[in-house]
């Protein structure tokens, strides 16, 4: 197989599976994400949360509006820019995240029982230390 036709595969292979694992999800992919990036990095500006998402600043200001009216992150005033908010996940928020990502772990646990043989289970675990690998090349990790 041409290497460029595997990618490609690849490619949409893990964009569709993302997709249909998103389909549990209870809250708008961008909030999900915005919880995601200040677990992962800490406190963040709406501009640095919009950067990341690659979203313009208004759409990451929606999100973030959204979340604090639920209570999901809160502001503070930044440490040496006084015109900059940081943005804290909440308790509640990682509370959140956690369900959103045990419903979307366990949708793809039941696909993958009701799917594959424990043989076909076994090679997709391989097939997991090949994408992390790859992962770690694209990302520089």
């Amino acid at each position: 197989m041409d290497e460029e036709v595997l990618a490609e595969e690849v490619r949409q292979s893990i964009r569709e599976l993302v997709r249909a694992v998103r389909v549990v999800d209870t809250m708008p992919p961008g909030e999900a994400a915005v919880l995601g990036f200040l677990d992962r990095s800490g406190p963040l500006t709406t501009a640095d949360l919009a950067h990341r998402r690659g979203v313009t600043h208004q759409s990451a200001a929606k999100s973030v509006k959204e979340l604090i009216g639920g209570g999901l992150v809160r502001t503070e005033p930044h440490p040496s820019d006084g015109r900059k908010l940081l943005v804290h996940i909440t308790d509640a928020g990682r509370a959140r995240l956690r369900r959103e990502r045990a419903q979307r772990t366990h949708a793809l646990d039941a696909a993958i029982r009701d799917t594959f043989s424990p043989e076909e289970q076994e090679r997709l675990r391989d097939c997991v230390a090949l994408l992390s690998r790859l992962t770690a090349r694209l990302t520089g990790r």
